[in-house]
């Protein structure tokens, strides 16, 4: 993915000279082209007028491009959002929808100013794998509807005869375009490129196929300041907090994730707590102008990248592309031809879908092939946050029983003729049986070390272990010495007050070597 991405050593500068704008202005167009229908379908999918997603699209591109965590990322009006905001229009109004995404923004501020976003390095490989590989399922799912048109009796039904042929053979020509342009020439992107054969070849011949103001008009005046209309009462605050906290993680996560996979693709780094700031800004202004809210999309960053884009240019232009076109441009933008976008998104959804995962599902362990795979379905069947929350829940789950796994010791006798257990493996909550069942207080000497010097302490189930196994040596009579502890475990500890009433042997530092007269015979594992 990242040779045909066209990725950037972090080494190169990127020198902005004529050539560079020229392809940064054009990548800028190719995404506002492709945000059109989706704005205006997601702004359908939560009920509202085209207007507002295309609004959101507008404000949410421009803000998060001029001060986001990540020049070449694009964002706007999403799917993943769309999805939540439906159940809050339906019941309460669009007005209870501005006022939720301007405090859903506030939210996102917090995140970044508390420096939250940098918690997106918990997420594994196989988890970023999935929601990839979900995100172009979903993506592809999406193009799908626009294969339906009107029964007559108020539903959809899917294209037949000689109208399906003409969309699939537009579709077809459009990726073939993208496909083999990069080939010939890198002067001009490549999904510009299609977008515009096919719509001269239609309206050339004027081919009877859908096109954009077949889904709606787009043409609209200047977006105007609104103050949401909704009480101003604790009432209302119960209504749009909870649906606030979910689009606002939802965004984040959405926008953190397609963060490091554009990181990557384009081998440079990127700022995860600005680009919350950036979110959190863009949405706020984008409630008082009367848009819904947004977040970075992964098909539109795909395209302005594989078309070159490297500098906020590309996203600047690409927001101001979009603004024209509700204002001034309509008539024309609503000519462009349904199936050249969607032969676009297709190319995007073959670039995103990690397709080296089919191939190494048998090489990896059984726990990360599983955690792709259910993070792919459940971005596919329910949405982003709830696929990334599982995906992390089963990783930790699967890392702690093989951590726990790990606890062992070895026995041996010391010069003053005490017992010796010598710990490996961490101390915490999945492993605090495995290590009670590793002594024998009842057949153990009146003295016994345990000696952490390949083990730490990591959590209170671990000192409630140590306490309990000295509460067992001190109802036989006998003491437990506790050797090795690195500072961080004597912190743990020592905050623990009463808790554990063992003896701590002092240690000398770590780098002088200490013979401590120590001899082993057997390893102990738990039973």
């Amino acid at each position: 993915m990242t040779e045909r991405a066209g990725a950037t050593a972090p080494s190169q500068a990127i020198k902005l000279d004529a050539s560079r704008i020229k392809i940064e202005i054009l990548a800028g167009l190719t995404v506002a082209l492709a945000l059109v229908p989706e704005a205006v379908a997601f702004a359908f999918v939560a009920g509202v007028n085209p207007l507002v997603g295309l609004y959101a699209a507008f404000f949410v591109g421009l803000i998060t491009a001029c001060i986001g965590g990540r020049p070449g990322m694009i964002s706007g009006a999403t799917g993943a959002l769309a999805v939540v905001m439906v159940s809050l229009v339906a019941q309460h109004g669009v007005e209870y929808l501005f006022a939720t995404v301007v405090l859903m923004g506030i939210l996102q501020i917090g995140v970044g100013v508390l420096r939250w976003g940098k918690f997106i390095r918990m997420v594994p490989h196989p988890v970023m794998l999935g929601f990839v590989n979900g995100l172009a399922i979903v993506i592809f799912l999406a193009q799908l509807g626009q294969f339906k048109v009107p029964d007559g009796a108020g539903g959809l039904t899917w294209m037949t005869g000689s109208q399906l042929y003409l969309m699939l053979g537009l579709v077809a020509l459009t990726m073939a375009v993208v496909w083999f342009l990069p080939r010939l020439t890198t002067s001009f992107p490549a999904p510009l490129a299609g977008i515009l054969v096919v719509s001269a070849l239609v309206l050339g011949f004027n081919l009877d196929t859908r096109s954009v103001g077949d889904l709606a008009s787009i043409a609209g005046g200047l977006p105007e300041f609104h103050i949401p209309m909704v009480p101003l009462t604790f009432e209302t605050l119960q209504i749009i907090l909870p649906y606030a906290v979910i689009l606002a993680a939802i965004g984040l996560i959405e926008s953190l994730l397609t963060l490091n996979l554009v990181a990557d693709l384009t081998n440079t780094k990127g700022g995860a707590s600005r680009e919350c700031l950036a979110q959190g800004t863009s949405n706020i202004v984008t409630g008082f102008f009367g848009g819904m809210g947004g977040c970075a999309m992964i098909g539109q960053s795909m395209i302005n990248v594989k078309s070159g884009a490297r500098t906020r240019i590309a996203g600047i232009a690409a927001a101001l592309f979009l603004l024209s076109f509700i204002v001034v441009a309509s008539p024309l933008i609503e000519r462009i031809p349904v199936a050249a976008l969607i032969g676009v998104m297709f190319m995007v959804v073959i670039g995103t879908f990690a397709w080296t995962s089919l191939k190494i599902m048998h090489r990896i362990p059984v726990i990360d092939a599983l955690v792709m795979v259910v993070v792919t379905c459940v971005t596919v069947y329910a949405d982003l946050a709830v696929a990334v929350v599982v995906g992390v829940i089963i990783s930790a789950l699967a890392y702690a029983w093989n951590a726990a796994s790990r606890i062992s010791a070895r026995i041996g006798t010391s010069k003053e003729g005490w017992k010796v257990y010598r710990l490996s493996g961490p101390l915490f909550f999945g492993s605090a049986t495995g290590f009670a069942d590793l002594f024998d207080p009842q057949s153990d000497p009146e003295d016994v070390v345990v000696d952490f010097i390949d083990s730490r302490v990591v959590d209170h189930s671990g000192l409630e272990a140590i306490d309990a196994l000295a509460s067992k040596y001190e109802a036989s009579g006998k003491r437990l010495h506790l050797r090795h502890l690195s500072p961080d475990c004597q912190k743990l500890l020592a905050k623990a007050g009463n808790l554990v009433e063992v003896s701590v042997l002092e240690d000398p530092d770590y780098e002088i070597a200490v013979d401590y007269g120590d001899t082993f015979e057997q390893p102990a594992k738990p039973a």
